[in-house]
Parts: C-alpha cells; structure tokens; sequence
C-alpha cells in the first residue's frame, strides 16, 4: 500500500551522494538496486515494483533512474520528482538494458535480493555489462540514522506507548480475558493514536506460554498470578517501534520477582552499554552476564537485540555472534529475556538511539514490575 505521506521529506539526494562514495569505494560503475526497501530509503517511491539504476560518478544524477510499472506512473511523479522515471513493467530488466546502452561497464547488484534466475536472465540480454555482487551497500547506509528517521521512530514508539497505556486505563489486561482478545485491542488502539500500522503481529502470552519467546496469541485465557508478557509495535511513515513489556495478574509470588529483578537489571545493563565504538558483541555481553551470574544463563535463548528502522529486523545484530561496532545514531532494541519451558517467562525490551553522550530511550513506558490488578 503507497504511503502519500504529506509531511516533511529527507533529503535524498544526500542519501544517494553517500551510496555514490561508497560505489567509488567498490570500484563498481554503478548499482542496481532491486530492494524495494532500500529503493525507498534512497528515493521515497513506495509502489511494490520499481528498481533503481545510481551511477559513482553522476553527481548531477542525469543518469540515476528510476524505473515502475504503468500503475504507479502518477505515484512516481509525486514520490520521486527529482529523478528520471521510466514506465515498464519488468522493472530491472529495463534498467539494466539501459545501462548497457550506456556502455556502463561494471554495475553492482544486490546479491542477497536478486535470485539465481534474474541474474541469468541479465546476463543472457547481451549487454556487455560486467555484473558484480555488492551486497548490504544501501543496509549500511541505513545503519545509521538522520533526524528525519528518528522523528519517525520517535512517533512509533510514542503510539505505542500510548496504545500500551490506554489499554491499561481502560481494564484491557485481566484475568478472564483471552490473548487474542488482548493482541487485537492493543493493535487498535496503536491505530487510534495515529499508527499507520503495526509493525508485526502483536505477541501477547500468559501463564505458561510466556515461556515461549515469539509465541504467536491464541484463545487462551488470562489467569491470576500469570506473567503476561506483551511484545509490540506501531509503524509511522514506514518507520518500526519495538517494545516488550512483562506484567503479572493479580499478584506477583516471589520466584516471579526474583526473575523480573533479574531481566530488568539486565536490561539495564545493556542499555547502559550502547556507546558509539562499542563493539555489538560487547554489549550483548554486559547483559547477558548478568543473567549468567545468576546462574540462568540457559534460559536466555536469543541475541540481545537489532536495529530497527524500515524494517523491524535490520542491522545491526547484537549477539553474541555479533560483528562490527556502534556508530553515533544507529538506532537499535535490547531485550534481554529469561524463560522456564513450562512454567513463564520474562522479557523486558525498548527502541532506543546510541548518541554520544548516552543513548536516547524512545520507548518510555515503565519498566519497574507492574501487578495489573
């Protein structure tokens, strides 16, 4: 679905000069760009078939096209203004005819997109291109984001927030109640506070099934003393929030206590930890110890947390099997999580933004063990 979005617009330009420095730095003439993703962070054209030639060394960009299909001709024109648009509906194939009229000489694509068969099917047309595998050029620009983005995660996260606490003030989370019924009002009320979407299907999961990280809602109902615990998102101009939040019912019994404590100390640990330098696997590793050194190091199954931007999983990961180091304004989640198969479990998550002098929390709701009575 085409988001017309009538505010302000990023300077896009700027962002197809910076993937220009890093083509130079590939040694590649120019880029096919076939992720509808990436197309949008480098243009804003949010039709569902586009691709998009940009050339090193076409600071004027008379060279940089965009080519959609006869649906979106009028969208393009409005989206995307400043480019040259062509109409066709095989969309990479006409760029690429096009860059081989153009004698282009060695075009990058995006390796982890194209398929097996496209990539004959370029070859085959004859054009004397040289195709080299550029992959993750556009992902790394993404990493890090303008305040043009963090306004829009910003928005997320405060639609969130919000649809979070009207559920509370209006008695939405009680017993009797089933998850399903839960997941689905909280999503409405994330419309109702000006979400143009969720950023992925709601996880609301009690009792038992709390244990289990990305358990998808079901009918089963809400008891007294379950953990319940809630993970979700609003989506604002495209852009994701990511927020987990753990409650119990009724009354909170010690062993529950204990567990939470122990997630949110080390939640906090990884937050206090996202620094621009810092190496992911680093921050992984300030929280997770924490959970180690209690002895329940097992039971905290996944990384810690991702970026999250146009997507809600993108990079970077921070893992233990993390690679590479924090830059100033990436914007990522932690989420540290203990789990009894069983018996429930507790994660505890927020979007935030790694800035120099400390990162910025965009998802705000309180962290401190809440007993919904």
């Amino acid at each position: 679905m085409a988001d017309h979005d009538p505010g302000p617009r990023p300077n896009f330009a700027l962002r197809r000069a910076a993937l220009r420095d890093l083509l130079v730095e590939n040694r590649v003439d120019a880029l096919l760009v076939t992720d509808l993703i990436n197309i949008r962070y480098l243009t804003g054209f949010t039709g569902s078939n586009a691709a998009l030639l940009v050339y090193a060394w076409d600071t004027t960009e008379d060279r940089t096209v965009i080519c959609t299909d006869g649906r979106y001709r009028t969208q393009v024109g409005e989206q995307v203004p400043d480019l040259r648009a062509e109409i066709n509906r095989a969309s990479a194939r006409r760029v690429v005819e096009i860059a081989g009229e153009w004698q282009t000489g060695r075009v990058g694509f995006e390796s982890h997109v194209l398929t097996v068969e496209q990539h004959r099917g370029f070859q085959a047309l004859g054009t004397g291109l040289e195709f080299v595998p550029t992959p993750g050029l556009v992902e790394q620009l993404r990493m890090v984001k303008d305040e043009f983005e963090v306004g829009r995660l910003r928005a997320a996260c405060d639609a969130a927030d919000a649809a979070l606490a009207t559920l509370l003030e209006r008695g939405g989370l009680r017993p009797g109640r089933t998850e399903r019924q839960v997941a689905r009002e909280l999503e409405w009320l994330m419309f109702e506070h000006g979400a143009d979407g969720i950023a992925f299907e709601t996880i609301v999961a009690a009792g038992v099934n709390s244990a289990v990280p990305h358990h998808r809602p079901t009918e089963a109902v809400l008891a007294t003393g379950d953990f319940v615990k809630m993970d979700f998102g609003a989506m604002i101009g495209g852009y994701h929030s990511d927020m987990t939040r753990t409650f119990v019912l009724g009354k909170a019994s010690d062993w529950q206590r204990e567990i939470y404590d122990l997630v949110h100390a080390s939640q906090r640990a990884g937050r206090e930890a996202l620094k621009p330098g810092v190496s992911t696997k680093s921050v992984d590793a300030a929280s997770r110890s924490v959970i180690e050194a209690a002895g329940y190091g097992e039971l905290f199954v996944h990384g810690l947390g991702h970026g999250v931007g146009l997507q809600i999983h993108e990079a970077p990961g921070i893992a233990k099997t993390g690679t590479g180091t924090l830059l100033n304004g990436v914007a990522v989640t932690v989420e540290p999580g203990v789990y009894f198969p069983g018996r429930g479990g507790v994660r505890i998550e927020d979007t935030l933004v790694v800035r120099k002098g400390g990162p910025e929390l965009l998802t705000r709701t309180s962290k401190d063990l809440t007993v919904v009575d």
